[in-house]
Formats: structure tokens, C-alpha cells, sequence
């Protein structure tokens, strides 16, 4: 896939703003287990909290339901925060090497904030990957309420986006019997056609 251009993420901002009142929100992350065939002498290394064995879609998706960035390939037993850890896409934000734009008011004279991306729970709290407050903060706080409310809804994309894929491409609904290798190049090439056909929509 593509680096990410700073003139997509502006794009991204705006239409994040526009569809799900969220402003200076440029992508919605989170991980999909791709079911797959257990590899020889793999032992637990591909077995996940679901019980069955799988690696992982991490992706990065725009209001739009198009894929920004991906990374495919880790183990299925490991978290969707410990994944982005160490991926290439985790490592290229935490570097500011990814294109982001510079941090932007959110209202006209507004002091400049910075642009991120929303993530749920499982995902580690940074300036730039915001994620909601979890229930015990939530009791008499309403902007808590509300913040987690205009979150969930922004996030939700990258749900749909799963979704949209698994539709479009039915071999996900079942695990797949090849090697781990193939499977990454399987799921590229779906992001790849998934984004396509959104473009021609």
C-alpha cells in the first residue's frame, strides 16, 4: 500500500469532521483476526483468545470506509496493542515519519491541536491515538459521556470496513488453508481491490 501523503490525512480530517463530527481525526484503528489453518510445529503461536488460530489485520481506515494503511501478519495470540507496538505503522507515528500533518485549532483563533487517530480500548493512550474513557470515569462525568459517544461513532468505521471486506471477499468467512506468507499477500490484495471499488462507488 502507499505511504499515506499529508494532503490524503487533511482530506481524511475533514471528512471525519463532516460524517462523524470528530475533528482533527485522520484515521480509526483496530485489528481483524484472518482465521487460517495451523501451520506445522506452530504450536501456540497462532492460536487466539477466540480458539481458533488466525494472524492479524492491523489497519488504519478513513471515514470513508478505504483503507490508509495496514499491516498484516502478526500472530493471532498477541494483543491489538502489542501489535501496534511494534508495527511498522505504530513505529512510523511514534517517529512522526508517517505524514500526519502539523497540529491544527479546532475552531477558528482556537490554540493548534494535534491531528490523531482513534482506537478502543486494547490500544495504548498517546498524543496522537486517542481511546475512550473506561466505565468507573464515566458515572457523573457527561463530557465523558459524550466524548466517548462521538469516539465510539468515529471508531465504528474500521468495524464497517471489516465488515464491507468479509462481504466482499467471502473466502475470509472460513479459515484459509495456505501458508501464513500467502495469506498476508491475500489480505493486501483485498485492501488493495477493497479500495478500488469504494473509489468507483
Amino acid at each position: 500500500m502507499p505511504k499515506p501523503t499529508e494532503e490524503l490525512w487533511k482530506t481524511s480530517s475533514a471528512r471525519f469532521n463532516q460524517q462523524w463530527n470528530f475533528p482533527n481525526c485522520v484515521a480509526a484503528i483496530d485489528g481483524k483476526h484472518i482465521n487460517i489453518q495451523c501451520p506445522f510445529n506452530a504450536g501456540s503461536t497462532y492460536y487466539n483468545y477466540k480458539g481458533s488460530h488466525s494472524i492479524v489485520l492491523m489497519a488504519l481506515v478513513d471515514a470513508d470506509y478505504k483503507f490508509i494503511a495496514i499491516n498484516v501478519g502478526s500472530y493471532g495470540r498477541n494483543s491489538d496493542g502489542g501489535i501496534f507496538e511494534k508495527s511498522d505503522i505504530g513505529k512510523m507515528l511514534d517517529q512522526r515519519t508517517l505524514n500526519v500533518p502539523a497540529d491544527s485549532p479546532l475552531e477558528p483563533n482556537g490554540s493548534p491541536q494535534p491531528h490523531v487517530i482513534v482506537g478502543d480500548e486494547a490500544f495504548p493512550l498517546k498524543k496522537y491515538l486517542l481511546r475512550p474513557y473506561s466505565k468507573s470515569h464515566l458515572q457523573e462525568n457527561e463530557a465523558h459521556k459524550i466524548y466517548n459517544y462521538r469516539l465510539s461513532r468515529a471508531r465504528r468505521v474500521v468495524e464497517n470496513a471489516f465488515g464491507i471486506l468479509v462481504a466482499r471477499w467471502r473466502v475470509f468467512r472460513r479459515h484459509l488453508e495456505v501458508q501464513p506468507e500467502l495469506v498476508d499477500k491475500i489480505v493486501l490484495a483485498c485492501c488493495c481491490l477493497h479500495n478500488m471499488l469504494c473509489a468507483d462507488a
